[in-house]
């Protein structure tokens, strides 16, 4: 395999476009005709050799291309966004839309990415070291097709809306998540490890979401259907098992309704419950204290 690094030499004043920037855009290519290969700040169009030294060959095709991208990321936008094959390694934080539309190959981010990372991704690899945020795996603005297939790791912890209209496919978030998990998803696995907030699971047709920390408020549409020892990356664990959302429509197959599943990890009920009230009393007094006056604003 062969190795193409790119390392950038000028931050974007606003963000910077690059779809070009995976195995599939640069395979095949000289090191001339990828600095050639263009990217977009708002309608202005520059190259790659404006913002990055290229250094390394490419294969003949994304199999053969592994690409390594330096720097400071957090302005550029698409990386990795549609490959279909090889290995991109990204050594820092990146913008939006990391990985988006993927369908092969293996994208690391040594750091953490912003919104829609895996987007509509329907194959392949993602692994996020660090944070990852809103709407992880999800569904395109004003579409219904959310991740469909392949595997998103986050080592971190994730934003709100993840596996928004997720089809299929696996993401695994080893922190904690915040609202609006699973909304309405038609299948696919989503494995939180650390806590969730709200919502989790609202308007959910069929998947499943399984949690091995605590859930701050659990949705009224879900019915406990009794306990089960179930894999969970990789590891047994005893599980409470919920169906839902049930105020949502759902497909029978043989005869039997198709609902999603939620699993919530099974520990000491007293300490499930100690836990939980204090998560709410916390909540709360955050709650009151966004309407408290004091003394100074109420002369005024």
């Amino acid at each position: 395999m062969e190795t193409v690094t790119l390392t950038i030499k000028n931050t974007p004043t606003l963000m910077l476009e690059a779809e070009a920037i995976t195995p599939d855009g640069l395979a095949g290519k000289t090191l001339d005709q990828i600095r050639a290969l263009p990217v977009y700040m708002g309608r202005e169009a520059f190259t790659i050799g404006d913002y990055f030294d290229v250094a390394g060959s490419a294969g003949a095709t994304a199999a053969e291309t592994k690409l390594i991208v330096k720097g400071d990321l957090s302005r550029v936008k698409y990386l990795g966004s549609k490959m279909s094959a090889g290995e991109m390694v990204i050594e820092g934080n990146a913008d939006m839309y990391v990985g988006a539309w993927m369908s092969g190959g293996k994208l690391t981010v040594k750091g953490s990415v912003d919104g829609f990372a895996g987007t509509g991704m329907k194959g392949g690899e993602i692994l996020i070291e660090g944070n990852a945020g809103n709407y992880l795996g999800s569904a395109y603005r004003g579409d219904w097709r959310g991740m469909q297939a392949g595997l998103i790791r986050v080592k971190g912890n994730v934003g709100s809306d993840t596996g928004y209209f997720m089809n299929g496919g696996t993401i695994v978030i080893e922190g904690n998540a915040d609202v609006h998990v699973g909304t309405h998803a038609e299948g696919g696995t989503i494995v939180i490890k650390g806590n969730a907030k709200s919502r989790l699971g609202g308007q959910m047709v069929e998947g499943t979401i399984m949690l091995l920390g605590t859930v701050d408020v659990m949705m009224p549409g879900f019915k406990y259907t009794g306990d089960e020892e179930v894999e969970v990356d990789g590891e047994k664990v005893l599980m409470s098992v919920y169906i839902g959302d049930l105020g949502e429509r759902h497909r029978k197959r043989k005869g039997a309704t198709i609902y999603g599943k939620l699993f919530i990890k099974k520990g000491a009920p007293a300490d499930e419950t100690a836990t939980r009230e204090a998560r709410l009393a916390r909540a709360r007094e955050a709650k009151k204290a966004r309407f408290v006056v004091t003394e100074e604003t109420a002369s005024a």
